[in-house]
Formats: C-alpha cells, sequence, structure tokens
C-alpha cells in the first residue's frame, strides 16, 4: 500500500504569502543589481558619463551627493580610499543601506510587522546631510569633504 500524505492546511497559502511578501525586496535588489553592474561596467569617473550635477552646474556648490556615483562605483570595485576621496558620507552611508535592506527583507519574509521607529533617527539623518553640505563647500574643507577632482 502507498502511503499517500496530504499537506498540511494552509501550506499552499503560507507560501504563495511569502512569494508575495518577498517580492518587493527581490525587486529592489534585481534594480540595484542592475545599477551596480552598469557602474562597475560604466566608469563614473570618465567626465560626463552619466550626465552633470545640476548644484554645481547651476549654483557653483557640491551637494551632499556629489560623487555618489564615484563613491558606489569604487566601492563595488574595492577601492575604499577612492570612495572616501569621492564621498565620504555616502562611503559610510552605503553599507549602512545595504544592511538596512538586508534586516528590513528578512522581517518582511519572516512576516513581522514592519519596525516603528521613532523620529529622532530621521532627524538626524536631515542634520548630518545638511551639515555634511555646508562643511564640504567650506573652502579650507575641500580637500577632505568635497568630491575628488574627475582625473
Amino acid at each position: 500500500m502507498t502511503d499517500v500524505r496530504q499537506p498540511a492546511a494552509g501550506a499552499g497559502h503560507a507560501t504563495a504569502s511569502r512569494v508575495r511578501r518577498g517580492a518587493l525586496p527581490l525587486a529592489l535588489a534585481a534594480a540595484a543589481a542592475g545599477a551596480a553592474t552598469l557602474l562597475v561596467v560604466r566608469s563614473p569617473y570618465t567626465p560626463l558619463s552619466y550626465g552633470f550635477c545640476p548644484s554645481v552646474l547651476f549654483l557653483g556648490v557640491s551637494c551632499p551627493g556629489c560623487g555618489g556615483l564615484r563613491a558606489t562605483h569604487s566601492l563595488l570595485t574595492g577601492d575604499l580610499a577612492a570612495a572616501w576621496q569621492a564621498n565620504p558620507l555616502w562611503t559610510v552611508a552605503a553599507p549602512l543601506l545595504v544592511v538596512a535592506w538586508g534586516v528590513w527583507t528578512v522581517r518582511r519574509l519572516r512576516g513581522r510587522p514592519p519596525v516603528s521607529a521613532p523620529t529622532w533617527p530621521a532627524w538626524l539623518v536631515l542634520v548630518v546631510v545638511v551639515g555634511f553640505a555646508v562643511l564640504r563647500n567650506v573652502p579650507a574643507l575641500v580637500p577632505y569633504l568635497g568630491p575628488a577632482p574627475l582625473p
């Protein structure tokens, strides 16, 4: 006689639910992987390879994101020193964002509710970004915080 086992009630529903919960993190990971591949293949160190920064063009100042593409390219190719020269804030923030994405993904796949964070971290990030934007345009600090000039 053959042993025919029936799947537990709701087993298919649990799998489908998990697939739905994983769709958004997977889509974001795929988009990030595509962008990362483009950044590795087409270097942002080539002048105007990705256009221009409107902040520098119209205002003559470096925004907090200036050098972010170059920093990401350098991080992806393992050149931490070049990443730091391009944008020190992004060099620190990018790995933290990857970890945050990983935690969010795991919580989402396990069906846990989103973390209800206090508002002060968002205000802290805003203060750090605005402070960085101001300090990186102070002439004495440009060699340390400003984006490195293109080769």
